[in-house]
């Protein structure tokens, strides 16, 4: 920014010496030709911005002492700014928050590798939220979840398969048994896209997916991936996602759970199979898989409610 400059232009010491003894005599005269200009130039209008960041950046370990936690919920702040119940299983780092960009946000920093809650080589690691689940599957029951996401780095792996992490997803237990005993119904995964040139090493950009169940308990080859969006790294990305039962238009005797999304205020509505053996809608968000390097996600002003019919 620059700083104020004052210019004095003088025509010469002995004009000044004139210009003086003139204007002490002739005081009703125009001294205007002969006055001393005070030129005051404003600051710089268009300082340049100030970088502001909460990402890591360099070398890092898979564990360190301040990621330590004894239990999935012990390490969580008082009065956390996001809503839901913390679950940590990462020591890498505990959930932290910063704030920038005019807002709170929650951080929520995993490592490939860092899960020291469950068997190794099990589960993914995670640090993400739960919500308490809407347990009715009358017509208008639902639980809705809003907030705004920045996603600034999520796994990579050699190849394409497993790439990505997830931030956030749908879940629900259904009659009749089959799958996870805790099964996800749909997974939001961001997957990195790379810049060119000096960006080439980069994430510059994510693509968005819906990882879909394709019947009750499905996982693996039992879900569909379907690319929704992309959206830049560091973009603040509001999301709406809704879990519920609601009437079928075709028949007034059925009904269809579904999973609606809106994503940077694109939507994304999806109806989740097999309806009639659904019991829960549930959702979770935050950090979640990283097969390989790091994922870092920030979460900020975030909601929750639910809706409870018979």
């Amino acid at each position: 920014m620059k700083k104020p400059k004052f210019v004095y232009k003088l025509t010469s010491i002995a004009t000044l010496l004139v210009f003086v003894a003139f204007f002490s005599c002739q005081t009703d005269e125009d001294p205007s030709e002969d006055i001393v200009e005070v030129i005051i130039e404003d600051p710089d209008p268009d300082p340049d911005p100030v970088p502001v960041t909460d990402e890591d950046i360099g070398a890092y370990t898979t564990c360190n002492p301040e990621g330590e936690n004894a239990t999935r919920t012990s390490n969580d702040l008082p009065n956390p700014v996001n809503v839901g119940t913390i679950d940590d299983r990462s020591c890498y780092a505990n959930y932290m928050e910063s704030s920038i960009l005019g807002k709170f946000w929650g951080v929520y920093n995993i490592t490939d590798g860092s899960n020291h809650m469950d068997a190794p080589n099990t589960l993914q690691p995670r640090i993400e939220r739960s919500l308490s689940r809407s347990q009715t599957t009358g017509i208008g029951s639902y639980a809705r979840f809003t907030g705004i996401v920045r996603i600034l780095e999520v796994g990579d792996t050699t190849g394409d398969n497993n790439d990505g992490s997830y931030i956030m997803q749908a879940k629900g237990k259904h009659t009749g048994g089959g799958g996870s005993a805790d099964p996800a119904i749909c997974l939001y995964l961001a997957k990195p896209v790379y810049g060119t040139g000096a960006d080439a090493d980069k994430q510059v950009s994510f693509d968005i997916y819906a990882e879909r169940i394709l019947v009750r308990g499905g996982s693996g080859s039992g879900r569909e991936i379907v690319f929704l969006k992309n959206v830049n790294k560091n973009e603040q990305v509001n999301i709406e996602l809704e879990v519920g039962f609601r009437q079928d238009p075709n028949d007034s005797t059925k009904k269809i759970h579904y999973c609606d999304a809106v994503i940077g205020g694109t939507a994304f509505n999806w109806n989740i199979p097999e309806p009639d053996r659904g019991t829960q809608s549930g959702i979770r968000y935050g950090a979640y898989r990283v097969k390989g390097g790091r994922a870092q996600i920030r979460w900020a002003n975030t909601t929750y409610n639910k809706v409870e019919k018979q």
